[in-house]
C-alpha cells in the first residue's frame, strides 16, 4: 500500500497556491506555504480563512473544523523549510524559465523521497523534469480554478516519473476530495487540450463576423449544455491567461494557433464585451454549434490517438471541471461516426490536418 501523503509544501501564494492550500488543509493535511513575499503569504492565509468562514456560514463545516483547517496552514520562511513535507507543489507564474530555476534550487534542498509536483496548466512536465534532481519523483498536479472547490486535478506522468509515484499522487487527490484525471505528458494535457480550441474557435467565429459574443456563448450552451459560454468563461480566467495557454499549444500546428482577435484581446487583457440579447437555444444558427463541436471533437480525437487520457477521464474532466453537461466523448458516441466526421472535416481541411485515427472508433468510445 502506498504511503499516504500527510503534509504538503506549496511554493507560490497567489490565487492558485492559496486555493490549493485551502483544499489540502480542509481535508486534514498540514500545509507549509512559501512565497518570496511575506505579505503575499499572509494574504493567502487570510483568503483561506475567509473561504473556511463562508463554509461555516453555509453549513458545510463546523466552526471547530474551520479553525482546525486554518491552523494547519503555516508560513515557511525559506524553501529549505519545506523539507519536512511529503509533497511539494510549485504554483508560481506560468513562465518556463522561472519554474526551471525554482526546481533547480528547490529539488536540491528536499529529501529524495519527497514528491515534487508542478501545477502548470500548459508547460511540458518532461521539459521541467530536466531541471529536477530526482526526476522519477516529479509529476504534474494541475488543479483547476478555483482550486479550493473545483473537483478536478490532472495527474500528469512524465517519461521519467515512477508509476508508483503517480499512484501515490492519485490516492492523495482522492483524500482531499478531488477527482484525479490521469494523463500522459502532452501539450495542454487532457482538458486544456480541448478547452483552448473551444475558446479559440469561438473567437474565430467572432473575428469572421459570424455572430456576436452573446450569440456564440448561447451556441456553446446548445452545443455542450454549458451554463457559461466561452467568452464569459474567458472573462473569469482572464483573456491574457487564456491566450498564454493557447500559445503554448503552438507546436501542435495551425489548428491550435490563436485567433487574431484572441491575440489582441489577450495582449490588452480587457474583458470581452458580451452585449445584447442572445437568441433562445433552439434558435441559435446551427453552423455556430457545428463549428464549436468540430473544434472540440478534433482535439479530443487527437488526445485519444495519442493515448494522453481515456475517454471516460476526458468526459469526467469536461463534466466536473468545465461543467459540460454533454461531454465530448459521450456526445460523439451519441451523434455517430458519420455525423462527427461531417463536423470535423471542414476544420481539418481548413488547417490542412489529417483525420484522427480514432474517428473510426466513434460510436464506441466509451464502450
Amino acid at each position: 500500500m502506498a504511503v499516504p501523503i500527510e503534509s504538503v509544501g506549496i511554493v507560490g501564494a497567489g490565487t492558485m497556491g492559496s486555493g490549493i492550500a485551502t483544499a489540502v488543509a480542509a481535508h486534514g493535511r498540514a500545509v507549509l506555504l512559501f512565497d518570496q513575499s511575506e505579505a503575499q503569504v499572509e494574504a493567502a492565509i487570510d483568503a483561506a480563512a475567509s473561504f473556511l468562514a463562508r463554509q461555516v456560514e453555509k453549513g458545510r463545516m463546523t466552526r471547530a473544523e474551520a479553525d482546525a483547517a486554518r491552523n494547519r496552514v503555516r508560513p515557511a520562511a525559506s524553501l529549505a523549510d519545506l523539507a519536512p513535507a511529503d509533497l511539494v507543489i510549485e504554483a508560481v507564474f506560468e513562465d518556463f524559465d522561472l519554474k526551471a530555476r525554482l526546481f533547480e534550487t528547490l529539488s536540491s534542498r528536499l529529501p529524495r523521497e519527497t514528491l515534487v509536483a508542478t501545477n502548470t496548466s500548459c508547460l511540458r512536465v518532461d521539459d521541467l523534469a530536466a531541471h529536477v534532481t530526482g526526476p522519477e519523483r516529479f509529476l504534474g498536479l494541475h488543479f483547476f480554478s478555483p482550486a479550493a472547490v473545483n473537483p478536478v486535478v490532472e495527474v500528469v506522468q512524465g517519461r521519467a516519473t515512477d508509476p508508483a509515484i503517480v499512484e501515490r499522487a492519485q490516492a492523495f487527490c482522492r483524500t482531499i476530495g478531488k477527482r484525479p484525471i490521469r494523463c500522459q505528458d502532452s501539450y495542454g494535457f487532457a482538458i486544456n487540450r480541448f478547452f483552448c480550441p473551444y475558446t479559440n474557435e469561438a473567437v474565430r467565429l467572432l473575428d469572421e463576423g459570424s455572430a456576436d459574443a452573446a450569440t456564440i456563448d448561447r451556441a456553446a450552451e446548445a452545443a455542450f449544455g454549458v451554463a457559461m459560454g466561452p467568452f464569459a468563461v474567458q472573462n473569469i480566467i482572464k483573456p491574457r491567461i487564456n491566450l498564454h495557454a493557447i500559445q503554448n499549444l503552438a507546436p501542435l500546428g495551425a489548428f491550435y494557433a490563436p485567433a487574431a482577435g484572441l491575440v489582441a484581446q489577450g495582449e490588452t487583457d480587457r474583458p470581452w464585451a458580451i452585449v445584447g440579447e442572445a437568441p433562445p437555444v433552439e434558435a441559435v444558427p446551427p453552423h455556430l454549434v457545428d463549428r464549436l463541436r468540430g473544434a472540440v471533437f478534433i482535439a479530443v480525437l487527437e488526445l485519444l490517438d495519442e493515448a494522453v487520457a481515456t475517454a471516460a477521464d476526458i468526459d469526467d474532466g469536461a463534466r466536473l471541471a468545465l461543467r459540460f453537461a454533454r461531454p465530448p466523448c459521450a456526445l460523439m458516441d451519441e451523434l455517430g461516426a458519420a455525423r462527427v466526421a461531417a463536423l470535423v472535416q471542414p476544420l481539418l481541411a481548413r488547417h490542412d490536418r489529417p483525420a484522427p485515427g480514432t474517428l473510426t472508433e466513434v460510436g464506441k468510445l466509451l464502450a
